[in-house]
């Protein structure tokens, strides 16, 4: 019973929920329903008045595009209107020049026409001047006695002389200005460059001497059946002269480098009092290496007195063989050094690179380092060598134009050259053997004989001048003077010689005077007959 009223009251209970639940449902129901409808009502207002703004400014905005548009549109046909206007002006203004144009033409027209009459009257003047020159060429013939080519030939020949004359009175007038300022200048720089290099001058022969102690040592050298002096020359090369001479052996040989290994040997024989042929081996051996060491020495203090760069190891080694060459008795190595020196002291003065002046002067006559051991020129040899040691174009050009063998391709081989030949006739830095002055003594006579004009030619100042007596009767003072430069430039281009040669060509006339003879009747009156001679 208790649980059936227990049972009742939670199904009325659950009831009366359901109810309550129910009613409060349907209430929030509605509610929301109310709440939605005037939130739809609320944005529908603010939708219609969005809608009316957005059409208001949407209005008020093509109101303002169209005032603006009408603006522009006023504007642009205003300068439209102004364009026209200014079309309008251009086109009167082309009307015009128009019309001044066919005038212009008209009158152009009228000018040709007369210039066409002009031609013509011209052509007849031409022909009637022609007519007339004809008949005064027949009338100087039939005077004359000449026929047209002949005087043509006459007229043509005194021409031609006296163009001859006024272009060398030029050439000489323009040669001397020429002259005279580049000597100015030249002396200025090649002076500037002398005083700042100081050289010495070795005379070197084919012999060299060394001293003994005394005269029994002529022996030891000589050894039993001549067995050292043999065994001496067949390791260095040189030839020995045990003479009379006191106190002294002389070596001989072509070979400079070979000639101061045997001196150095030999002073070492004498010096440790042991002269055989094993011992002579030895010292000979030692020698070469200190020749060698001397070699490169000598290289690596030339370059660093020069202060050359980057310079291959075979262009070091050919350079310190120059040490031992010579030239007409003067040091290679010396000269290259002074030429390097010179070249680099002018190349300063003009602004040019002094270090590549330095360079090329330096190795300007590397190839004689081994001229000696292989075939061709000094210059072919050294360009060579400086091309396989890719040295700089400059120096290769300097190689081959200091001896005239291609053409200077920078003014730095130019001063090469001009060095090259500064350090070559200073006094004292060469010399010539007698046989060989003989020759260039008369091949400068026979070269300077072989002009026309030429009575006779005397060498002096030891070959350095040429002296030239000319026939006054063959050639006229302008002509002495291109004979002078014709001479010169021959020798130059025929002969080698040391330094440099001046050729002075002399035109001399002596005029006479004579009286003839005084004879009785006369009365006191003399005639005079003047005799010229050349």
């Amino acid at each position: 019973m208790n649980t059936l009223i227990i049972a009742g009251f939670l199904i009325l209970g659950i009831i009366l929920g359901a109810t309550i639940y129910h009613f409060l449902r349907n209430k929030k129901i509605k509610e929301a329903e109310q709440q939605a409808n005037n939130m739809l009502g609320e944005a529908k207002r603010k939708l219609e008045k969005m809608e009316r703004d957005a059409y208001l400014s949407a209005k008020e905005k093509l109101y303002q595009e169209k005032s603006h548009f009408i603006k522009q549109m006023k504007q642009k046909e205003t300068e439209f209107n102004s364009m026209e206007d200014r079309l309008r002006q251009k086109e009167k203004e082309l009307r015009k020049t128009g019309h001044k144009y066919q005038e212009k033409e008209w009158q152009i027209g009228k000018r040709e026409q007369e210039l066409i009459k002009w031609e013509h009257n011209i052509r007849e003047k031409e022909n009637e001047a022609e007519r007339f020159r004809e008949e005064q060429i027949s009338n100087l013939e039939k005077l004359s006695g000449l026929n047209k080519e002949d005087a043509k030939k006459m007229l043509m020949d005194a021409m031609i002389s006296q163009a001859r004359a006024e272009a060398a009175q030029v050439v000489i007038d323009i040669k001397r200005e020429a002259e005279e300022r580049a000597r100015w200048e030249a002396k200025e720089i090649m002076a500037f460059a002398i005083e700042r290099m100081a050289t010495e001058y070795t005379m070197e022969s084919t012999l060299i001497s060394v001293e003994l102690p005394n005269d029994d040592w002529k022996g030891i050298i000589i050894g039993r059946e001549g067995r050292n002096i043999k065994a001496f020359e067949a390791a260095t090369g040189v030839k020995v002269i045990v003479d009379d001479t006191p106190e002294t052996v002389v070596m001989s040989s072509f070979d400079p480098v070979k000639r101061e290994i045997a001196r150095i040997a030999m002073e070492r024989l004498i010096k440790i009092k042991n002269i055989n042929p094993k011992a002579i081996e030895t010292e000979v051996e030692k020698a070469t290496r200190e020749v060698e060491a001397s070699v490169k020495k000598a290289a690596e203090d030339t370059i660093q007195e020069l202060k050359i760069k980057n310079v291959h190891p075979e262009m070091r080694e050919y350079l310190g063989r120059l040490k031992y060459r010579t030239s007409y008795g003067q040091n290679i190595l010396q000269h290259s050094r002074e030429v390097a020196w010179l070249a680099g002291g002018m190349a300063a003065e003009l602004g040019l690179d002094v270090n590549l002046a330095k360079r090329a002067g330096l190795f300007h006559d590397i190839g004689k380092a081994v001229s000696g051991d292989s075939e061709g020129s000094h210059v072919s040899i050294g360009v060579e060598v400086a091309t396989r040691c890719a040295e700089h174009p400059v120096v290769i050009n300097s190689i081959l134009a200091h001896h005239e063998e291609a053409e200077p391709i920078s003014p730095i081989s130019v001063l090469v050259t001009a060095a090259d030949r500064i350090s070559g006739a200073r006094p004292g830095a060469r010399r010539e053997s007698l046989e060989a002055y003989a020759e260039r003594i008369t091949k400068l006579e026979e070269l300077a004989n072989s002009f026309e004009g030429v009575g006779k030619t005397y060498a002096l100042s030891a070959g350095r001048e040429i002296r030239v007596m000319i026939m006054p009767e063959k050639l006229s003072d302008n002509e002495t003077k291109l004979l002078a430069s014709d001479i010169a430039r021959k020798i130059k281009e025929t002969m080698e010689y040391p330094g440099q040669i001046k050729v002075t060509v002399i035109r001399q006339t002596i005029a006479n005077s004579f009286t003839d003879e005084f004879l009785p009747g006369q009365n006191g009156k003399k005639s005079e007959t003047v005799v010229a001679e050349g």
